[in-house]
Formats: C-alpha cells, structure tokens, sequence
C-alpha cells in the first residue's frame, strides 16, 4: 500500500495476505468485511432451517476476522523505495546474474511480494537498466585539475575495472541493454571532461573516452566471465572443484598442441611479473598522450 511518501506497504509473507497497491487498500477491505457480514447474513437465514453447517461458520468467522485487521496489518507493514529494490536487485545480480534476477526471485530477496516491485520498475528489462546505472554510481571521479589529465584518465579506467569486475553481470548486460542513467551520464561527462582537459578536440574526446573503455570491458572480460561462470554452478547445483578441473584439463589438453602455448602450461612465462592490466592501460594512455601537442604532454607518468 502507498503511504503519504509514496512508498510500497508490502504485508509480511507470514499473514499470507500478500501485497496491497494503491491509496484504496482499506477501502477494498471495508467492502469485503460489508461482503462478509452479509455472508454471515445470509448464512442465517431461513434458507438454512437448522442453521448453516459448523464449518461454514467457522471460515466465514476466519475470514470475517483476517478482514478487520487489514487496516493494522498494514501498519505492521515493511516499506519499500525505489533505491531498495535498485540495491537488491544488484545483489541478487551479484550473486546469480542476469539470468537468476525475476521479480519473484527479487521478493523473496526483499522478503515482499513480487507484485509490489511492478509499482516502481516494469519490467526485468528495466531493472537490469537500472541495476547498471546503479553501480556505474560507484567509480570515484577524480580532481583533474590536482592530478593531471593522465592520472585522471586512469583513475577514472581504474574505478571502471575494478566496480566491472565487482559486478560480472554488467558485461552481458551491456550487450543486450542500453545502459543509461545520472550515474552512467555523469561517468561520461567526466571522462569527455578530462580528455578535453587534455588538449583533444570534441570529437578526439569522444574517441578517446571511448577507446580507453573498451580496453576496460575487455580487460575485466576475463574475470566477470569466471565470475559469471562460478553463478551458473551455483544455480545448477554442480561441484564448482570437480568443474574447474576438468574444465582445465581440457584446456591444457588443446594447449599441448601449439608449441608456444605448450611452452607456457606451468612455466613463469603464463604468469608474467606486474599487474596486466596496469600494462595495457599505461601502454594506451600513452599512445593517445604522443598524439597530442608537445606542450600538453604530462611528463613523467606512466612509462
């Protein structure tokens, strides 16, 4: 039921009596407790010449009851927000991703019912929208003019790698949505910023900022995959252990049949000394830097 705030009274599962939408929940009650008694009504009367049966009696007499204390249940009941259901929706994404978030999946996460999350988003669809822009919230945005256009261009990729591999699901979502929202708009506003702040035109800008997240979706690629992966375990109910081996022996067992990929099965090589994706973001940031003027030049960050 919606109180003066605007928020979802959502009745304990316990009571059975589910969820209550809209101003006119005491008022549907009102008109059934009316049904009830005139139930009761004519449950006594002289079409019953020795009396309605006893168990007739005793579930009009049960539902008589459940009606009457709508109006306190619904005191009783736990509000709901919009941002709760976004902030719920997202740790069920982290937990099982795309494919394990329904609204009904969603209640019994928010101890609600799933009716309830239709009054502020309409749909899975819309949701996962929603779920994106949420998190896209979490990056820190840097001070470029303390920093430095460079040093804010990574920090910015840094925030952006690590909230993706945070949350997996972003990454197949961002395949089948269009991820938009404040949070996601003032991500890009600030990146376009720093980029500027550089020296680039508008349409460089664009590029640039462009450019360098597709390095970090492709970077955290790998990671949210075997995030995703572990989820699809979890949901199917199979040995994650005994999955993991036999998936790497098999891997291991194509590898063997290149020679450089079989020179690295165990070898220091496989796992190179420095963080990879450190590399990769130093080694672009400074591809776009030579394309600038000397005098915008950043010296002595990065390699």
């Amino acid at each position: 039921m919606l109180d003066q705030h605007g928020g979802i009274m959502a009745l304990t599962p316990d009571l059975g009596i589910g969820c209550l939408l809209g101003g006119g929940a005491v008022a549907v009650a009102d008109k059934r407790n009316d049904q009830v008694r005139q139930g009761q009504q004519e449950l006594k009367g002289d079409n019953h010449e020795h009396g309605p049966p006893q168990h007739i009696l005793n579930l009009v007499q049960h539902h008589s009851s459940r009606f009457e204390l709508s109006s306190t249940l619904a005191r009783l009941s736990v509000m709901l927000t919009k941002e709760q259901i976004v902030r719920a929706a997202v740790e069920v994404l982290d937990a099982e991703g795309v494919n394990g978030l329904n609204m009904r999946r969603l209640g019994t996460h928010l101890g609600s019912a799933a009716s309830a999350m239709y009054h502020y988003v309409k749909s899975k669809d819309k949701l996962v929208i929603l779920a994106a822009d949420y998190v896209f919230g979490e990056i820190p945005l840097p001070d470029t003019a303390r920093v430095g256009w460079r040093e804010a261009a990574a920090a910015l990729a840094r925030g952006a790698y690590a909230m993706v591999v945070r949350h997996f699901w972003l990454i197949p979502a961002m395949s089948t949505h269009l991820i938009y929202g404040p949070n996601k708009a003032r991500f890009d506003e600030q990146s376009l910023t720093v980029y500027e702040s550089a020296g680039f035109t508008e349409g460089e800008a664009d590029q640039a900022a462009a450019t360098v997240l597709m390095f970090v979706i492709g970077a955290a690629q790998g990671e949210a995959a075997q995030a995703a992966w572990r989820a699809r375990l979890r949901r199917s109910g199979a040995d994650q252990d005994k999955e993991l081996r036999e998936v790497t022996a098999e891997v291991f067992e194509i590898a063997r049949a290149f020679p450089r990929l079989r020179a690295r099965i165990g070898s220091a090589t496989a796992s190179p000394p420095g963080d990879p994706f450190e590399f990769g973001l130093q080694t672009l940031l400074a591809g776009l830097e030579s394309r600038l003027p000397p005098r915008h030049h950043d010296y002595g960050q990065g390699p």
